[in-house]
């Protein structure tokens, strides 16, 4: 099994990715048990003056200036991870709960943050167990932490409230712990508050949204040129020259994926041919890479922020080399849920573009001699008239999930945290967004490779006769007579959902930018 090591210095996106959705084990390295040992020492001199230091002999938040006497500190830090452990809903799906508690064992491992190497050992462990806590979707403003996300999971470490076995099965934590051998962890000074205060749970959930669009946008540019094929449109706006002289870089490639599949192609270039010849292409054809594209650039400057994040230590507050403990305001979600909501709003144009595709195939009027719907037996038949209902259903909710989050702030904790990210809410529905965004994508793919299979006597390109094949072979069938629909677009949508169609055109085009 592949085993990742925590050193001082952060983690890489692949990293969380193995660990929250390929279960990887995870080593502390020699270097972060030293540091955490060193800070440490520096945070159990501190508890021993007699001045107050926050987070270390004070209360927490607006309670910041009440000092806590030593015999009830252990408790307070008990007390911080109970009371917050407060979020409500259903529950969070497993790997963002994986990536939440790795990344906040990777700051734990940096040395900034003054908890305990055994601390730190028993996060890994109960990863290594397969046993995670059950945290609710609602409960974070993305400001001084994820803290109730966080909160559940510190509740875990101390062999309280409800956690999944291994096995699937949602039991007391307090039997998992003991089933594996793990021993509960009994918090000392600051330590409750260093497992609650960082960002982790909407950095997770941007490494893996990132993944998953990365994969999407290969498919998107794949499907449009399918849906340029079945309505007979000209590949020579994707001419490399075309784009050279608007040099955004994601456009570019898009321009460049789309030109890959059309390879070849017996369907392009028939403009002449028609009684009605056209002069260009439709908008939601023609400017595919420049939409597509400019989703690519968002997306981009998302990873060099998730990148900065996955390098960065984010406790309040904080060990320094120089042996100061000091206040600060790292744990701010700003950077990650800014970006966040951009790729819901650029998620939500290219769902829009691929939909405005889809019922240009099924127009009559405007597919340049496909049947309508892509019926079978217009008389009888509604063919995929209420699929791009459906597509469009989707691309509705996408709009509405493209509201940025980060636009909003509600004052908390007696108007001390008066300002708050709500990045976890900008994850949340980035989750949704990218989901619905498949569902669309799978739909225009479904259109176009049937409305290229109702093109007689014309032969698509490789690329689209792979993907075509790979699809059919998938369970998403052909043209035909109507059927009960609702399996075929759930076909449609595993095949994209797992990369298949990435996959299928690969070995032609070769590697997709």
């Amino acid at each position: 099994m592949h085993t990742v090591v925590v050193g001082t210095s952060g983690t890489t996106a692949e990293d969380v990715i193995a660990v929250a959705r390929g279960n990887a084990r995870i080593e502390l390295s020699g270097e972060a048990l030293d540091a955490l040992a060193r800070a440490r020492e520096i945070v159990d001199a501190l508890a021993a003056k007699p001045e107050p230091v926050y987070g270390v002999s004070t209360g927490f938040g607006a309670l910041a200036s009440r000092h806590i006497s030593p015999e009830l500190r252990a408790q307070l830090q008990r007390n911080i991870v109970r009371s917050h452990a407060a979020g409500m809903g259903p529950r969070v799906e497993r790997e963002v709960v994986r990536a939440l508690m790795f990344l906040r064992l990777k700051t734990v491992a940096s040395g900034h943050t003054g908890v305990r190497p055994s601390v730190a050992q028993t996060m890994a462990d109960v990863l290594n167990a397969g046993i995670t806590p059950v945290v609710h979707e609602y409960g974070s403003l993305g400001c001084s932490g994820d803290l109730a996300p966080l909160s559940h999971c510190a509740l875990t470490l101390m062999g309280e409230g409800d956690a999944e076995g291994p096995d699937g099965v949602v039991r007391p934590a307090g039997e998992l712990l003991a089933e594996a051998g793990i021993r509960p962890v009994e918090l000392k000074e600051k330590e409750g508050l260093a497992l609650l205060n960082g960002t982790d749970g909407m950095l997770g959930m941007l490494v893996m949204a990132l993944a998953d669009l990365d994969k999407l946008y290969k498919s998107a540019d794949i499907t449009a040129a399918l849906t340029l094929e079945a309505l007979l449109g000209t590949e020579k706006v994707l001419a490399p020259e075309l784009h050279a002289i608007r040099p955004h870089p994601g456009q570019g490639a898009s321009a460049a994926n789309m030109a890959a599949v059309l390879n070849g192609s017996g369907l392009t270039g028939h403009f002449q041919e028609e009684s009605a010849p056209r002069v260009q292409d439709a908008y939601s054809v023609r400017c595919a890479p420049q939409v597509a594209g400019a989703g690519r650039d968002t997306m981009a400057h998302a990873a060099l922020v998730a990148s900065r994040e996955l390098a960065s230590a984010v406790d309040n507050p904080v060990v320094l080399p120089d042996g100061r403990v000091e206040s600060n305001g790292n744990f701010h979600g700003a950077p990650v849920a800014y970006v966040l909501d951009f790729l819901a709003i650029a998620a939500a144009d290219l769902g829009s573009i691929a939909e405005r595709r889809t019922d240009r195939l099924l127009d009559k009027n405007r597919s340049h001699g496909l049947p309508p719907f892509l019926a079978d037996d217009a008389r009888v038949d509604s063919g995929l008239m209420i699929a791009q209902y459906t597509q469009a259903a989707l691309v509705s909710e996408m709009k509405r999930l493209a509201v940025p989050a980060s636009a909003d702030s509600i004052p908390s904790s007696a108007m001390q945290e008066d300002h708050v990210s709500m990045g976890w809410s900008a994850a949340r529905k980035l989750r949704t967004a990218v989901d619905n965004l498949t569902r669309i994508i799978a739909i225009e793919l479904y259109a176009a490779t049937r409305a290229i299979e109702l093109r007689h006597g014309l032969t698509p390109a490789p690329a689209s006769r792979a993907a075509i094949a790979a699809a059919r072979a998938a369970g998403v069938e052909g043209p035909g007579p109507d059927r009960f629909l609702a399996p075929d677009l759930a076909a449609a949508d595993a095949f994209v959902r797992s990369g298949g169609l990435v996959a299928a055109v690969e070995p032609v085009t070769g590697p997709l930018a």
